[in-house]
């Protein structure tokens, strides 16, 4: 399992996730995604492409901007921590007493229909 994960914040996880589910973006699709500023996504991707996580190439429709890509160990990376964190939270969850479970299932349905609002 790569380890490389414990040493990303969790804006940095989120970008690579957005990556991961919504294929490459340009800068600032991905800073709008994330709901940040273009400069804090320019310091998110910076740190990234540092450790090989992401990379950039030119947007072949628009040269004067550029697309970032998740690299193959960025997407590893990635889903090795998603592994580690539901592992995690099996465990957690296993520890619940059946009652407790059910409360965290239907708290989920409210959840989701927050989510889609």
């Amino acid at each position: 399992m790569q380890e490389g994960s414990l040493d990303l914040n969790l804006n940095q996880l989120s970008a690579m996730a957005v990556l991961l589910n919504s294929g490459d973006q340009l800068m600032g699709e991905l800073a709008a995604q994330e709901k940040i500023r273009p400069p804090s996504m320019t310091r998110i991707v910076n740190s990234l492409e540092a450790r090989g996580y992401v990379l950039r190439r030119p947007d072949p429709r628009d040269h004067r901007q550029c697309l970032v890509a998740l690299t193959d160990s960025g997407r590893d990376v990635l889903l090795a921590n998603r592994r580690r964190r539901d592992q995690w939270l099996a465990v957690r969850i296993a520890e619940l007493d059946p009652a407790e479970r059910e409360v965290l299932r239907r708290a989920v349905r409210i959840l989701e229909k927050v989510n889609r609002a």
